[in-house]
């Protein structure tokens, strides 16, 4: 392994004076400057960004708290975060919480071990005032909560608004009896988005009818296991507003199943706009929540705590994306 002192020597400099140009805060002569390139060049020296980080009191590393990182929700996400932080110099270290306090708890205590300089949370079931706690000893970005502190930043997505949207489409095709959904109701986008839902009814004047909804898990079996129970409740519905995408796709196979036909029979809408929403058959409609913008988002807030600044996110609004899962309701 070439080291530092190695180009020094090549250079005819001294190895402080490597350092300070790798690190940009040498001001030295140009003639200086070519001859420590062209000995990196010629001996195929590789800064250790480590190294360097922990010589200005840093690791250069982000740990970043997702849920489940098999999730295409997520996938997206940590995608977002991955590129913004790497443009930055800094390596994502990428642990799941899978939903659960103690393993949410127990991921962030192994972050903050290997001495992170900051931790991006997405959504999460930590109480508050423990994230409050913990932003005390590294900056913390948490996603689709609101919570705040002096080293903590958090911001969220309009869900409200874009569960309102969606509904309201389906409205404006002349459905009235239109099947929820549901995310677990822990989460305050599930919320957000059953809200959204209630606000299109209301303003419609159609009647909010619990046997309607279906609370689930935000995932595929979710969704077709929805269907099930939506069948065996013997209501009748010409629409669904499925609280995400991976729902809608279950949904769309259980109603296959019981030779239900998409948009024919049931019209459907989710709620993301995933790569994935765009190949199903047929591709579905869906409220447009960039994942990949909001993880870009997330590591551009963390990147502006450690510059000692207060984040600023700019989301889009919430867009309804039509595709072909809708038609007209038959009257």
């Amino acid at each position: 392994m070439v080291t530092l002192e190695q180009v020094a020597a090549r250079a005819g400099v001294s190895p402080s004076t490597v350092s300070r140009i790798l690190n940009g805060t040498a001001t030295v002569s140009e003639l200086k400057r070519a001859a420590v390139d062209e000995a990196i060049r010629t001996l195929g020296f590789r800064p250790n960004p480590v190294a360097r980080g922990l010589a200005g009191g840093r690791t250069m590393s982000i740990g970043v708290v997702t849920q489940r990182i098999s999730s295409p929700f997520y996938g997206e996400a940590l995608s977002g975060i991955e590129v913004e932080l790497e443009s930055a110099g800094y390596v994502p270290l990428f642990v799941s919480g899978n939903w659960n306090e103690a393993d949410e708890r127990k991921a962030i205590e192994t972050l903050l071990s290997r001495r992170v300089d900051g931790v991006i949370v997405l959504a999460g079931r930590l109480d508050n005032r423990e994230l409050e706690a913990l932003s005390d000893s590294v900056p913390m970005v948490v996603v689709g909560r609101q919570v705040a502190g002096e080293r903590l930043f958090s911001f969220s997505f309009d869900n409200r608004a874009g569960a309102r949207l969606a509904t309201e489409h389906l409205i404006s095709l002349g459905h009235r009896r239109i099947a929820l959904l549901l995310g677990d109701l822990i989460h305050d986008d599930a919320i957000d988005r059953q809200n959204g839902y209630f606000d299109a009814l209301a303003a419609a004047g159609i009647p909010v009818e619990q046997e309607l909804i279906v609370q689930s898990d935000y995932t595929e079996a979710g969704g077709m296991l929805s269907v099930s129970r939506l069948m065996e409740r013997d209501v009748a519905f010409s629409a669904i507003f499925s609280s995400n995408d991976q729902m809608a796709y279950g949904a769309i196979l259980g109603l296959a199943r019981r030779n239900l036909r998409v948009p024919d029979d049931v019209s459907i809408v989710g709620f993301d706009d995933l790569i994935m929403s765009r190949y199903t058959m047929p591709p579905l409609s869906t409220v447009r929540h960039s994942v990949y913008e909001t993880g870009a988002q997330a590591a551009g807030a963390m990147l502006s705590l450690l510059r000692g600044e207060r984040p600023t996110v700019q989301l889009a609004a919430p867009e309804l994306v039509l595709r072909e899962s809708v038609r007209r309701a038959i009257r």
